[in-house]
């Protein structure tokens, strides 16, 4: 549907059961967060909040916190937009089926922003403290803005045609900002942001910045959505929200006449100030750390603005949702952009960056009897370097052929069919000192680290136990021994001290373990040290974020019987991945008890906080 704002948004939601009014008085420290959480685990409505303390202006959430929602969101353009991403990969499409790509013409003039007057636009000013003061997490360094769309233009082409849009959290105040002129802006590696303020940065000039908040869902939802190169996401908005985006020219900034909420201001060259910590999606904080500060210019906002917010923390969360629709609209695609990968899942339960699995295909070399991977790792080297999947820590990928039907998004499945095949002697290839996630602190500093393919292709090469008979002779300083999942066990040891101390004590471990397993070695190919082994075995999510965020592959990968052969590293017996918690790895999130029993009695209130 063609919303013109974040208000019509609203009145369709409610008009369809599709929103709960909370109107008594809600506190943005911590209470507005925690009730987001409970309500997306109850797989609740959006959320309007009609009462903010301390601001005058409404919050809303959770309106992304549903597959089905969003889909009802964009009920009138999805086939559209998936229409047009087929085409820009395939022209032929159109002559192979005219009727059904007849209407893409008219889509595309959506794609045109519209200039106005900033009189029509309606925009009264006001100032940073006045905005909603949100903080999800305790240990947070202030309030922050959590769905921004972060406006930039290139000052070498200035105009919309060249411009980028992308979510990168805003913090509003605390650590050293001054209140009202200054803003923190984090944005992570890999952004086009960053190409931006690289130019504007040689020039030696500020890059201005435009940070758009509400207006109609699919411009919120255009700024996390990868787009091909050369289409900019505030042209996608107009295709996915059925309606050309209006904008305006004000001081030379570029201010979105649809949005709620509007702050311009400028980056200087290397202006920095220490952003953060902020409970991320990872499931830990993100640390304090020296990031963009922009110098505020002027902050607008239409009558009766709504502020949409979200909520991050250990997945699933609100932007598990995100990552589905995205999948929905742009996953068809796969296939061209990277010959021979049949599908791609970032595994959301591991912090999505982390753990990536893929589905190639094994297709040259047919006359071969005895088949390995040869053409996938080819395609995992693609996977690599290709967008925001290049921030992947560990891949795993499989070939098509040894099991067609494999589903790619039944994680537990598709680690098994990988641990029924895989050699470890031959199918586990580093990169070392390499870029991750931002946000990921398993490595050796801000966005460095390391990666390893683990590439699976030929026929079942072991039966996967199910079960572990322990035994008293475990070695010095393990504990317990637990089946997480067929093949995988988990395994309690004593904490992690140093790099130094880990790899003695695993090279002990290794050759207690080896003896401890005995004929059962084969079929639990994957060892897990852990702090806890039955946190891990509890569930397979467990097992999934413990594993991959806490994870070095370079430094936490060891093995029963490993050996380096011509710069090859492998090992004959079960793989050891050590997912103790480090001493550089940042805290986990957690909850405040008061918080929560405020809560308690606002849900009390709101029996309709339920499961729709």
């Amino acid at each position: 549907m063609a919303y013109k704002s974040l208000e019509a948004c609203i009145q369709d939601l409610e008009k369809n059961g599709q929103l709960i009014r909370i109107k008594e008085e809600v506190d943005p420290y911590l209470e507005m967060a925690s009730i987001q959480l409970r309500a997306y685990k109850r797989g609740a409505a959006a959320i309007l909040f009609e009462k903010v303390k301390g601001s005058e202006f409404r919050a809303l959430s959770n309106l992304f916190g549903d597959i089905d929602r969003s889909r009802f969101l964009f009920r009138d353009t999805m086939d559209m937009v998936q229409n047009i991403a087929l085409l820009k990969n395939d022209p032929l499409l159109a002559l192979k089926s005219p009727l059904k790509y007849i209407s893409t013409p008219k889509h595309l003039y959506n794609a045109l922003p519209k200039k106005v007057s900033k009189r029509s636009a309606g925009f009264s000013e006001t100032t940073i403290d006045k905005l909603p003061q949100i903080t999800c997490w305790k240990k947070d360094g202030g309030p922050f803005i959590t769905l921004p769309i972060v406006y930039t233009e290139d000052v070498d082409q200035p105009g919309w045609t060249k411009s980028n849009m992308g979510m990168y959290r805003i913090q509003l105040g605390g650590n050293d900002y001054i209140q009202n002129e200054e803003i923190g802006l984090h944005y992570q590696i890999h952004r086009g942001i960053g190409v931006h303020q690289s130019k504007a940065n040689a020039k030696g000039e500020a890059l201005k910045v435009s940070i758009f908040v509400g207006g109609p869902p699919a411009l919120t939802f255009s700024a996390v959505m990868p787009l091909p190169e050369g289409m900019p996401e505030f042209a996608f908005a107009g295709m996915l929200g059925g309606k050309r985006m209006r904008y305006f020219k004000e001081d030379g900034y570029t201010v979105c006449a649809d949005a709620d909420f509007v702050i311009t201001g400028e980056i200087n060259p290397h202006d920095v100030k220490p952003e953060g910590p902020f409970g991320d999606h990872l499931g830990y904080y993100s640390l304090k750390h020296d990031f963009p500060v922009m110098k505020v210019h002027k902050v607008y906002h239409k009558k009766n603005a709504i502020w949409p917010f979200t909520v991050v923390g250990r997945p699933p969360q609100e932007d598990t949702s995100f990552g589905a629709m995205i999948h929905e609209l742009a996953g068809d695609t796969i296939q061209m952009e990277l010959p021979g990968v049949k599908a791609v899942h970032a595994v959301d339960a591991a912090g999505v960056h982390p753990l990536l699995f893929a589905i190639g295909s094994e297709r040259y070399t047919p006359y071969v009897k005895e088949r390995y991977p040869a053409e996938i790792l080819t395609q995992a080297n693609h996977i690599l370097g290709f967008g925001q999947m290049s921030l992947a820590k560990f891949l795993l990928i499989a070939a098509e052929e040894d099991n067609k039907d494999l589903n790619i998004d039944d994680e537990q499945a598709f680690v098994h069919h990988i641990l029924e095949r895989i050699n470890w002697e031959r199918d586990l290839h580093f990169y070392t000192k390499t870029s991750i996630d931002t946000l990921d602190y398993s490595g050796e500093g801000l966005n460095t680290g390391s990666k390893v393919v683990i590439a699976a292709a030929g026929e079942q090469c072991r039966t996967l136990a199910h079960t572990f008979e322990s035994t008293d002779s475990n070695p010095e300083g393990i504990t317990n021994l637990k089946v997480v999942a067929p093949g995988i066990l988990a395994v309690s040891c004593t904490a992690f001290e140093t790099y130094e101390k880990a790899s003695a004590e695993m090279e002990t471990w290794a050759k207690g373990l080896k003896e401890v397993l005995g004929e059962q070695s084969n079929s639990l190919p994957l060892l897990l040290l852990c702090d806890d082994a039955d946190f891990v075995a509890e569930t397979y999510n467990n097992f999934l974020w413990s594993t991959f965020t806490r994870a070095n592959p370079s430094h936490d990968i060891y093995g029963i019987d490993s050996f380096t052969k011509h710069k090859h590293w492998g090992c004959k017996g079960p793989l050891m991945i050590d997912t103790r918690i480090k001493p550089h790895h940042a805290p986990p999130l957690i909850l405040d008890e008061d918080v929560e029993k405020r809560v308690d009695t606002i849900f009390q209130n709101h029996p309709d906080l339920v499961k729709l």
